[in-house]
């Protein structure tokens, strides 16, 4: 887990591992069933803001080229603004699953129907319950949007173009997608870091990676400087 505090205003942006995110999926499926399951996937696995997930159809699950989709249409997204976004298949089946198994369901109504405010009040308490097992203050800190926080820098840790990255999670401006995701690391990344390091734990690099990486540095100095005195 890494934590960033809020510059204006009290709290922490987090970032959560792969391993804690499937703790947290878990510990909301144990709370609430599948609507829980479905509601923390929606959040970290599609990148939805917390009144988009509380608004998701089964109708909204589509296939194109073979993949599956999932509409946020203009009266749900934040911007009103169409878009779609990956979703994983066997999350995107639990979806369609909903109405048929409930009878006071149609395929156009919400398969959570509850509002933004209990989905992020279903994330603070199974992240307490998550804090008293592992004694990790860090999950008092996180929120829903946390999870769309996570989903998105991994994308983009995973090489999937920035644009892309904007138009599957809805964001518009340039400059505050910019500054909120592309100069930020998940956990995994901090990690791999490190890893370079040799006084943290991390390997030793080899004699033909050092030599690489001190012909980088020269070509960088000025010839001015580049000589002996």
């Amino acid at each position: 887990m890494r934590q960033d505090p809020f510059d204006s205003r009290d709290g922490f942006r987090v970032w959560l591992s792969d391993d804690e995110t499937a703790a947290l999926i878990e510990k909301m499926e144990d709370r609430g069933g599948t609507s829980h399951h479905i509601a923390a996937r929606l959040g970290v696995h599609c990148g939805l803001r917390r009144e988009e997930a509380s608004c998701v159809r089964a109708v909204d699950v589509v296939e194109d080229l073979g993949k599956t989709n999932l509409r946020v249409p203009e009266a749900h997204a934040k911007l009103d603004k169409y878009r779609e976004t990956p979703i994983p298949r066997d999350l995107a089946d639990r979806i369609k699953m909903i109405p048929e198994y409930r009878s006071d369901l149609e395929i156009d109504d919400s398969v959570l129907d509850v509002s933004a405010k209990t989905l992020n009040r279903w994330v603070k308490r199974a992240c307490e319950q998550l804090h008293a097992e592992t004694n990790d203050d860090g999950w008092l800190n996180v929120t829903y949007h946390d999870l769309r926080r996570t989903w998105g820098t991994r994308l983009l840790e995973h090489g999937v173009l920035p644009s892309v990255v904007m138009v599957q999670g809805g964001w518009e401006s340039w400059p505050t997608f910019r500054d909120s995701y592309l100069g930020e690391f998940s956990p995994h990344a901090l990690k791999r870091e490190r890893n370079k390091v040799p006084w943290l734990g991390g390997e030793s690099m080899s004699e033909q990676t050092q030599t690489q990486v001190q012909r980088q540095q020269q070509s960088q100095v000025p010839p001015a400087f580049n000589r002996s005195f």
